[in-house]
């Protein structure tokens, strides 16, 4: 096992070295190692526990991208992002956004070299979005017992997160809603939500999709009339309060009409069917509307 153990740390290295060539650069030489190839070449390496980033042109020319620290500003200075621009500017391309990592400058430069050579192809990485909105609207509180079957007033919040890529019908989102009282319906709730979406229907300017809401937790305030064993006929009337924490995989169905740039108008009809929470008997109305915006 040893053995074993020592002939595949030994292979290990050897492929690291591979991986990695030799460079003298201002004096110093580095083992780099190649992450992108083209008009323009990504290399880097973790050099005294600093990663350490250059580009090398068709020329093959190096130039090595840094961001010190003015010493009396104590600011970043960005020198790589001038040194990108520098290299780049006859496409017309901004190294504004562009971040000092690895996976920043891969799509930068991939970027670059599609855009200068029609030869060269890449797929950009799928990069997470998110959105935030806000709604209202009645609901029946479908799964707690609602004898007139009242419907109430509801408001709350939701933060949604998903891809722009080949993920982009898939979606998680976590809500948090308030739904209130009425006169004969004693019974009001704040409660927080995490789910999955999938948009079937995907379109730029609007989408349909379905809900599945996994996991609730509920805090809850009613008022619950029961008859004194001890004197019959007469009923007592208590408040109570309590929370509680539920997997009820919840359905539900969306949809989201672009009006804006960054902005949708939201259209809900949520708590159709739970898979684990039953009907107290009414029909399902959760009807709510909305406004969400782009992070």
């Amino acid at each position: 096992m040893k053995k074993l153990v020592f002939i595949l740390c030994l292979l290990f290295s050897f492929s690291s070295l591979y991986a990695q060539e030799s460079y003298i650069i201002n004096g110093e030489t580095l083992q780099l190692k190649t992450e992108v190839e083209g008009n323009l070449d990504l290399l880097w390496n973790t050099i005294d526990r600093q990663y350490r980033y250059f580009i090398r042109t068709k020329d093959g020319s190096i130039q090595e991208l840094v961001n010190t620290k003015n010493p009396e500003t104590k600011k970043y200075q960005e020198e790589y992002k001038a040194t990108l621009n520098e290299l780049t500017q006859e496409y017309g391309l901004s190294a504004e956004d562009v971040r000092l990592t690895l996976a920043s400058l891969k799509d930068y430069i991939n970027m670059y070299n599609s855009t200068s050579d029609i030869n060269f192809n890449y797929e950009p990485r799928a990069k997470m979005q998110s959105r935030l909105g806000v709604f209202g609207g009645l609901t029946n509180q479908p799964f707690v017992n609602n004898p007139n079957n009242t419907s109430v007033p509801f408001f709350g919040a939701e933060f949604e997160v998903y891809s722009d890529k080949r993920l982009e019908r898939h979606a998680g989102y976590f809500n948090l809603r308030t739904a209130l009282e009425a006169d004969d319906f004693k019974y009001s709730s704040t409660q927080l939500g995490l789910g999955y979406r999938y948009r079937f229907i995907n379109k730029s300017n609007f989408s349909i999709y379905g809900n599945l809401t996994f996991v609730t937790y509920t805090f809850y305030n009613e008022t619950v009339s029961y008859e004194d064993e001890l004197n019959p006929g007469t009923y007592i009337t208590k408040k109570q309060s309590d929370s509680q924490l539920e997997a009820p995989f919840i359905f539900g169905l969306g949809s989201d009409i672009k009006v804006t740039k960054n902005g949708y108008i939201t259209l809900a009809y949520n708590n159709l069917i739970a898979l684990f929470n039953e009907n107290e008997g009414n029909f399902p109305i959760d009807f709510a509307v909305g406004f969400k915006f782009n992070l």
